[in-house]
């Protein structure tokens, strides 16, 4: 990949304060164009279509999602072993073909044209490993983490705003809009990947506070995972009802603001998801000056646990008609992104780090990420095969307040866990003392 001497060496010698800060905004910036060739056809909402007796848009959710989901088994192993040569040509390898989906799903007609879905997702979902490769392991990893989660949260929102703006105001066709707002993004991204390839590999001062990062092959990934089963089954638990409750306000946030009378308004997506994410960026970025990765890790188990408490409070005040539908869905989105986020830029960095096992992110993070996505795929189903009545937004809030009673219940679980296995057990095979 091309290098641009001057950067690298400026970055070289920088203070950490401002590698983390170039990092942080170079990642965030790569993975928010990624965002516009995954997200931007879930602004449409293809009324009246179906196929087989489900709803096209679910079929076309699916879709995505299961090529997403594949991407996250193959990438438990593509990822763990991958080596940081060629990680900038992958991305662009990656986005290009997702992108030429995209242009297919414009030109085959309904239904014909689902399976595209599925080719796109499958190569952005290897994009997050990538991109984190090159900000784990260092002492700034929580805040350059954050902000690159931060764009789960504003991305998503903004390209969806894009997709619709491109069919209110240029009269984009719903199939032609993820082309085209992947059209608007294609430059910036390759911008942004020439200079996330100028960051430097971690110092000797990031090895020794947060344990070198290595490749895993089958074998240590097999023994991480018997190291410290049963917290991971809980960890691994609460982030799938994470990611169904994301998921489900985030692919059909167009049909839930319909639901609540805010279909024709475009900008509605980034003017709730804006002051979500100053909030968890914030709340994040506090957690650099936190240390002791102990004291951290349990921290991130309580910004969990209140991410749930948030989220279901908020709903529970929403059905007594005692918040407005604005102010619910930020909130919502306030306490599921709270618990969303840790998982994807601190929880398991600090795992990593309390028991100073040598590991790599990438690995836990694909392990925990393909499940997720399963979990979608499986509400998607459930909601359609079951022929439930209900609308989305009414969904939602039936589901939210199942799942997060659920959450912290696992959560506390796993807090108890990690715990005692801190305190007492003795570090097993593999760990680096």
């Amino acid at each position: 990949m091309l290098t641009i001497p001057w950067i690298q060496k400026r970055l070289e010698r920088a203070p950490n304060v401002v590698l983390s800060l170039y990092a942080a905004l170079v990642a965030f910036g790569t993975y928010s164009c990624m965002y516009a060739f995954r997200k931007p056809f879930t602004a449409g909402i293809f009324e009246g279509l179906s196929f087989m007796g489900v709803d096209y848009k679910i079929w076309l959710v699916i879709s995505q999602t299961i090529g997403y989901a594949c991407s996250k088994f193959y990438g438990i192993r593509f990822i763990a072993e991958m080596k940081g040569n060629y990680r900038a040509q992958y991305i662009i390898v990656l986005i290009l073909i997702s992108w030429a989906a995209l242009l297919g799903f414009a030109l085959v007609p309904a239904p014909w044209n689902i399976p595209f879905l599925f080719i796109n997702g499958f190569p952005l979902g290897m994009i997050w490993g990538l991109v984190f490769s090159y900000l784990e392991g260092r002492r700034g990893t929580e805040f350059m983490g954050a902000v690159l989660s931060i764009s789960f949260i504003f991305s998503s929102g903004f390209v969806k705003s894009v997709g619709k703006m491109t069919m209110m105001d240029w009269q984009v066709s719903e199939y032609w809009m993820p082309f085209v707002t992947g059209l608007v993004f294609l430059l910036p991204i390759l911008v942004f990947i020439l200079l996330l390839e100028q960051i430097p590999p971690p110092g000797e001062k990031d090895v020794l506070m947060r344990t070198k990062r290595v490749p895993m092959n089958k074998q240590e990934r097999k023994r991480f995972l018997q190291t410290f089963l049963p917290g991971l089954v809980l960890l691994i638990g609460s982030y799938v009802l994470l990611t169904v409750l994301r998921d489900i306000r985030d692919n059909f946030a167009a049909d839930i603001w319909k639901d609540l009378g805010y279909g024709t308004t475009a900008g509605i997506f980034t003017q709730t998801e804006i002051p979500v994410s100053i909030a968890i960026i914030v709340v994040m970025g506090l957690l650099v000056f936190v240390k002791n990765n102990y004291q951290a890790f349990m921290l991130n188990h309580l910004i969990v646990i209140t991410g749930f408490l948030i989220a279901l409070v908020s709903t529970l005040l929403f059905r007594q008609h005692q918040l407005d539908p604005v102010w619910w869905m930020t909130l919502t989105g306030l306490g599921l992104y709270m618990g969303y986020i840790p998982f994807n830029c601190i929880f398991f960095e600090r795992l990593i780090a309390v028991f100073k096992y040598a590991s790599n992110v990438g690995f836990i993070m694909y392990v925990a990420d393909s499940f997720g996505y399963l979990g979608s795929v499986g509400v998607m189903l459930f909601k359609n095969a079951g022929n439930l009545s209900m609308s989305w937004s009414q969904f939602f809030i039936n589901a939210l307040l199942g799942v997060c009673v659920t959450g912290i219940l696992m959560m506390l679980l796993s807090s108890l866990y990690f715990k005692k296995k801190y305190s007492g057990e003795s570090l097993h095979l593999g760990i680096v003392n």
